[in-house]
């Protein structure tokens, strides 16, 4: 079982298992036959108006990662995190994201939350 975080403007690779994008938005640039992704579970992903206050320059990556956790508790992100967290348990998941820094992204908390 392996949680892993990669850019999706990266190549696939051979072990990246099942491959989830992430991001609420399809990311610009990527073919949707290059990226290879699996599963694109958007409601997993944070709320508009939380990427907007993120994105803003003054939040703090731990007080986005709390407010997120809180919108994974609502009960569609809560099933497919449930979902996803299934998909580990049989083998590799790659969380895919066009975030610029994955580890400060919800990618990241996304990945802490489910073992990674």
């Amino acid at each position: 079982m392996s949680v892993r975080v990669r850019r999706i403007y990266e190549p696939p690779e051979p072990d990246d298992g099942v491959r989830v994008l992430v991001d609420r938005l399809w990311p610009r640039g990527v073919s949707k036959a290059d990226a290879h992704v699996d599963e694109w579970p958007k409601g997993l992903t944070p709320s508009t108006e939380l990427r907007r206050w993120y994105h803003e320059g003054d939040a703090s990556h731990e007080e986005f990662r709390r407010r997120y956790e809180a919108e994974l508790d609502r009960p569609e992100a809560a099933e497919l995190l449930d979902h996803v967290r299934a998909l580990t348990r049989k083998g590799t998941v790659t969380l895919l994201t066009a975030s610029k820094t994955p580890e400060e992204s919800h990618a990241s908390v996304l990945a802490a939350l489910l073992g990674g």
